[in-house]
Formats: structure tokens, sequence, C-alpha cells
């Protein structure tokens, strides 16, 4: 049976930051999850959550679905920063104190082979502008996961209690 374990909760506080970042993760748990909550200063209603891994932003590919629930899209990107989308986050103009909400799930990212992932989450505006969105990404890169950053796709600051926790997952 799987044991998931808090290695921390980050949440961004007054004035914003320009990432949430877990670094010195240890290197004893078979895969990553992180749950996330998302909010930026972005000027619109759309913005997306991008990772970074040990402080890399290249060698990253990714497919992504999304559908808002009248039209669906499936896109395949291997360029910054769009290879590196890991979910939905609320921009500025959406309904306030509304926050995204996704996971992010890493298996055997200590391991010394490229580095697969998956995502899911959801953007809401309470009016228009929802999403859901599913990803599978690879990170083409044979270093074991040391340290993860979640900025905005749009360069845009994380608002305050934007947060994210980190999860340890192994089998005992």
């Amino acid at each position: 049976m799987a044991t998931y374990r808090l290695i921390e909760t980050a949440t961004v506080g007054s004035g914003g930051a320009a990432s949430i970042a877990f670094t010195s993760i240890p290197q004893t748990y078979t895969d990553l999850m992180m749950v996330m909550s998302i909010r930026t200063n972005r000027a619109s209603v759309a913005d997306y959550a991008a990772v970074s891994f040990n402080s890399s932003t290249s060698s990253f590919s990714l497919r992504l679905l999304i559908g808002d629930g009248s039209t669906t899209s499936s896109n395949s990107y291997t360029t910054s920063p769009d290879s590196r989308i890991v979910g939905q986050a609320v921009g500025n103009s959406s309904t306030a104190s509304v926050f995204s909400n996704g996971s992010l799930y890493i298996p055997n990212y200590a391991s010394s082979n490229y580095k697969s992932y998956s995502f899911d989450a959801t953007r809401e505006n309470n009016t228009s502008g929802n999403e859901m969105s599913l990803g599978a990404g690879l990170w083409s890169d044979t270093a074991a996961i040391t340290s993860i950053a979640i900025t905005s796709w749009g360069s845009a600051t994380l608002l305050q209690y934007s947060s994210a926790s980190l999860y340890g997952i192994s089998n005992t």
C-alpha cells in the first residue's frame, strides 16, 4: 500500500512571489505528488502554472488536453514555456478570491532515467473562462529531481495565498 508523507507546504505571502519552490527534496521516496492552488496578477482570466526541475527550463515536452464545457483541444509542445505547463492558474481578471486547483504526479523522480509526469487541473471564474486540463509531460534529463519550482506561464506574479504542498510517496 502506498504511503503519502507531506514533505513541505509553501504559501505565498503578502506582496506575491515569482515562484513557489521546493528545494532539497529527499531522495527516499519512489514518487512525488504536488497539490496546487494558484492565482496570478496576469491581466486576464487565464494563466497557467509552469514547472522547472532542478532550475532547468529546457528539455521538456508536453501533450495537453483542455476542455471548457463546450469545446476541447489537444496540443503538443516542445518549447518553453508551453512545454512546462502543469496546470491552470487563475488570472487577476477572474472572480475575486477564486484560485485554480491541480495536482502534479512524478513517478520515479530519483531514477537515472528521463522523468515523466502527469497532471490535472481546473480554472474557475464563476462566469466564463472556466477550463479543465489534463497533461502528460517528459523532462528529458537523467538527473534525479532535487528541486521543483512553480511559476506563472505568463511571467506574472503568484498572488498572496497561492499555495502548493509536496508529498513523497513510498510503498512502505
